[in-house]
């Protein structure tokens, strides 16, 4: 869903919504679509699955009525896209996943968890708060700008830029808040406060011990906001206990199908009809290269 909303946004602005024949626009579809086959190309994965939130309430929404409620409804021209993009993931052959009450990132969570012990797992996304999924085998491509172009991490890199594990990372992120989740954290605090503090003391529980050590001034803000961190860290926290399983058959990954390369030609997808074209041509030179040995 982040990769859809900032494929959408990367034109969106000069007007370019790319309307097909039909009159469907599809800006947002093309873009994500062209993020997903160069990252299966970058990545070259035994298996594909794409999450997405369900565009209903979830538990967050019911913790705290403010939980998003700064965002406005999507763009007209944003609408019709959603469907149009499960629907060129289901003509590409691998499994779309969302559950009613939880966020896609509850189900990107749960299915790595899940399948970290059979498998190294690739999390392609433009949402930072998914370097918390960070574990064994588990590795985050978060997306720069552009297409193509990530800035990976391991768990160990992480802890090496960062100075805190992707589990504190959730402690920060409770104390910092989130404004476009609409969660405050500790009114006051900030990214480099909340970074600072879990260093020194680990986890806001130890924190919490040890507000005696703390400037006044810090004391007297964690002290105030004790409900809304306590809340925050809920919010903050991916739920990796949703109720969603994977196929394993079902997401195995065998090449760009034909019946996706129809629907690309019929919706006049004429992007995405490039790279294929593109991609196409490198690994019929492959092929050749092979060939010859």
């Amino acid at each position: 869903m982040a990769l859809l909303f900032r494929a959408f946004y990367a034109t969106a602005p000069s007007g370019q919504f790319m309307f097909n024949d039909q009159g469907i626009p599809t800006n947002g579809v093309q873009g994500f679509l062209r993020h997903l086959l160069l990252a299966i190309e970058n990545r070259k994965p035994t298996h594909v699955a794409v999450c997405w939130d369900m565009g209903n309430k979830t538990f967050r929404h019911k913790l705290f009525d403010g939980y998003k409620a700064n965002r406005l409804a999507p763009p007209v021209e944003m609408v019709p896209q959603f469907d149009l993009a499960k629907e060129m993931i289901d003509a590409f052959g691998i499994p779309n996943i969302g559950v009613a009450g939880f966020e896609a990132d509850d189900c990107i969570g749960t299915l790595a968890k899940h399948a970290q012990q059979e498998a190294d797992i690739s999390i392609v996304t433009g949402d930072r708060d998914l370097l918390q999924l960070l574990d064994q085998r588990i590795n985050v491509d978060l997306l720069q700008k552009g297409y193509g172009n990530y800035r990976s991490y391991t768990e160990q890199a992480f802890c090496q830029h960062y100075g805190v594990s992707p589990q504190q990372f959730i402690d920060v992120k409770a104390l910092m808040g989130d404004s476009s989740d609409g969660y405050p954290g500790v009114h006051g605090i900030g990214e480099k406060t909340a970074m600072k503090l879990i260093k020194q003391f680990g986890s806001i529980e130890l924190m919490l011990d040890n507000l005696e050590l703390l400037p006044k001034g810090q004391k007297m803000k964690i002290s105030t906001d004790l409900d809304m961190l306590h809340l925050s860290r809920k919010l903050a926290k991916i739920n990796c206990h949703a109720p969603v399983t994977l196929n394993f058959d079902e997401a195995s990954y065998q090449g760009v199908q034909d019946s996706f390369v129809e629907k690309v030609n019929t919706l006049g997808m004429k992007l995405v009809k490039y790279d294929l074209v593109q991609l196409r041509w490198k690994q019929m030179e492959l092929d050749h290269s092979g060939s010859g040995m």
